[in-house]
């Protein structure tokens, strides 16, 4: 496949279990070149995020990729660490001995997203799968950062306002700094796609997808399985079956493959608060209403409503499996 024909993805990861298997799935794309790697804070603190990078690189057989070491905490205030969720280590804690990545960058994670964009405008795609520090922080060295990406895609946000009676999950990413999140929401940009909790919530890797990936006897298929059963002893407690969403995956297979999208909608996403709950909203209701008080304007973003759940979780599992074959 010619360089032309390839996404060159800058992933900024919080490398918890979903992350893990973004990276992977990513790596196992023919039309995908992960370029970079830059760490963040969430799911785990950011130095075991680090070490999660470098044993998913490991697993790939991609060590050489260029990573950087990201925001240990938000702009502004403490982190929310989801180690209930992910584990202390963030995958599960299934390993006891920390590795580092091979190929790690002076620069920081903010940095670098600065240097990589400048350096080959409209090349690179940014994918940010966590909290949106590192491209806050970015957005303050380069205020035009969004628009040197080909498209930056996030897996953040909750969609428009749900229905009435209707309550969303809870989105860790946008929750973990609102600030990060405000800038970028309000920054110029090429193409910037929102793909959100309502979106991949219902968007289920489920039993047989995990049967499955045993059953393929590589080290992929083992590797993923392995850290789903982990994320299933925290979602099947929501669910009572033992079940995750495949909320980063979803968010990578679209920047790849935007035709997944089978509805979508375009407008201003402004940060709100209950007092409880952060979250990027599309500014209209449920009935594409706009809502009750003054927003603040913002460039369009394109939301994600639905997409075809099914083309992607086969694609999902068969490269997590091991069995797909780069070009």
């Amino acid at each position: 496949m010619s360089d032309a024909q390839l996404r060159h993805v800058i992933l900024d990861t919080d490398t918890g279990i979903d992350d893990a298997l973004a990276l992977l799935y990513l790596a196992g794309r023919p039309d995908v070149e992960v370029s970079a790697i830059t760490s963040v804070y969430g799911n785990t603190p950011v130095e075991s995020a680090l070490t999660n990078i470098a044993r998913v690189l490991e697993v790939a057989g991609l060590e050489d990729t260029l990573v950087a070491r990201g925001a240990a905490g938000p702009i502004n205030g403490e982190p929310r660490i989801a180690g209930h969720v992910h584990g202390k280590d963030g995958l599960g804690d299934l390993w006891s001995t920390p590795i580092s990545p091979k190929n790690l960058s002076p620069l920081s994670s903010a940095e670098l997203l600065v240097e990589l964009a400048r350096s080959r405008p409209g090349y690179y795609d940014l994918l940010p799968v966590g909290p949106l520090t590192n491209v806050g922080i970015a957005l303050e060295i380069e205020p035009n950062l969004l628009t040197l990406f080909r498209s930056t895609v996030i897996m953040g946000g909750s969609g428009p306002f749900p229905p009435l009676g209707v309550s969303q999950m809870v989105d860790a990413n946008i929750q973990n700094d609102a600030e990060a999140a405000a800038r970028v929401f309000a920054a110029p940009r090429t193409e910037l796609v929102m793909v959100g909790v309502n979106a991949t919530a219902p968007t289920i890797v489920d039993e047989q997808a995990v049967q499955a990936l045993h059953r393929a006897g590589t080290s992929w298929g083992t590797f993923s399985a392995q850290i789903l059963e982990a994320y299933m002893d925290f979602y099947q407690v929501a669910w009572g079956r033992r079940v995750s969403p495949a909320h980063d995956g979803l968010a990578a297979a679209l920047l790849v493959q935007p035709e997944w999208i089978t509805s979508s909608a375009r407008g201003p996403v402004n940060i709100t608060s209950d007092g409880f709950a952060t979250r990027a909203h599309l500014m209209r209701t449920a009935n594409g209403l706009p809502v009750s008080w003054e927003t603040t304007p913002a460039p369009d973003t394109l939301v994600v409503l639905d997409v075809d759940r099914e083309a992607f979780l086969a694609d999902f599992v068969r490269i997590l499996s091991g069995h797909a074959s780069r070009i």
